[in-house]
């Protein structure tokens, strides 16, 4: 093969492991988890759970705004994303903060763009 089709092909490939690091980057940081954090009555709902502690919905939406139906979606969302944990008993369902579920997508997420940054967004060399 010739010297250009050798630089052509590393620079190709090089290439596309830019692209699929920028790909890879974006979709980490449009993911459910942040998208589920991006609504601020969501993060009223959430704040609520944490200040309660283990609730049902009823108790949760006691002191917001939003009907009970809306904050019941809301929680689906957070469950959705692992930010919060169901458990049920009888006919109600309990809510509490995931601290360890979150705390393990985020070290996920920080291990996953370390590795992807270098090849998509550099920086500065200081």
């Amino acid at each position: 093969m010739h010297i250009y089709a050798h630089i052509f092909l590393a620079m190709t490939t090089a290439s596309m492991n830019r692209t699929q690091a920028i790909e890879a980057a974006i979709e980490s940081l449009d993911g459910t988890f942040f998208k589920a954090l991006c609504e601020p009555s969501r993060v009223a709902v959430l704040k609520r759970v944490m200040q309660l502690g283990r609730a049902d919905v009823s108790e949760i939406a006691a002191e917001l705004p939003q009907e009970r139906s809306v904050v019941s979606r809301h929680l689906q969302v957070l469950l959705d994303a692992n930010i919060v944990r169901a458990t049920k008993s009888g006919r109600q369902v309990f809510y509490e903060v995931d601290g360890p579920a979150i705390v393990m997508r985020l070290e996920d997420i920080l291990r996953h763009t370390k590795n992807i940054a270098p090849l998509c967004c550099p920086g500065s060399a200081s």
